[in-house]
């Protein structure tokens, strides 16, 4: 199948996006995701800050919400726009495989939900796009999507 996305994509004139490109395009998502979190909840995390514990626990108990706000912005602008602001930054996006078009909203929050599964299981999901022609990570493969160059 690998193959016959390649032949497509060269067909189409659709370079696959480097490595390096979607390793930035990743810091820079996390970035935003954990300045988004700390402007939400930057009262809450004022009140405890002297107590460490406190602190620890607080964000513990945020770990759904910071999740679900990192799924909400992945599904987001990987449906709108077809790229994430990091994404955006260095000029790659997330195609569907089929149409080469951007991703369903359906796809996009498989994307997304995957994309958390395979962060913790100790990024082997990313991992697995270094021996992936089409440099698919798992994310990619189960929601039928690629990441390009965009021109």
């Amino acid at each position: 199948m690998s193959e016959n996305l390649l032949d497509k994509l060269y067909r189409e004139n659709i370079t696959v996006a480097s490595i390096n490109k979607r390793i930035l395009a990743y810091s820079v998502d996390e970035i935003i995701v954990s300045v988004l979190f700390l402007i939400v909840y930057w009262d809450s995390l004022m009140s405890v800050s002297g107590d460490v514990e406190k602190l620890v626990l607080m964000v513990s108990n945020l770990f759904f919400q910071i999740t679900l706000l990192r799924v909400v912005y992945h599904t987001f602008f990987t449906w709108y726009y077809g790229a994430t602001l990091g994404k955006m930054m260095f000029k790659i996006i997330c195609i569907d495989t089929v149409m080469l078009s951007k991703p369903t909203l359906s796809a996009s929050f498989l994307r997304a939900t995957i994309r958390i599964f395979s962060e913790w299981c100790f990024y082997l999901g990313y991992v697995w796009a270094l021996g992936n022609p089409c440099r698919q990570t798992w994310h990619d493969k189960l929601a039928r999507t690629v990441v390009c160059n965009a021109y």
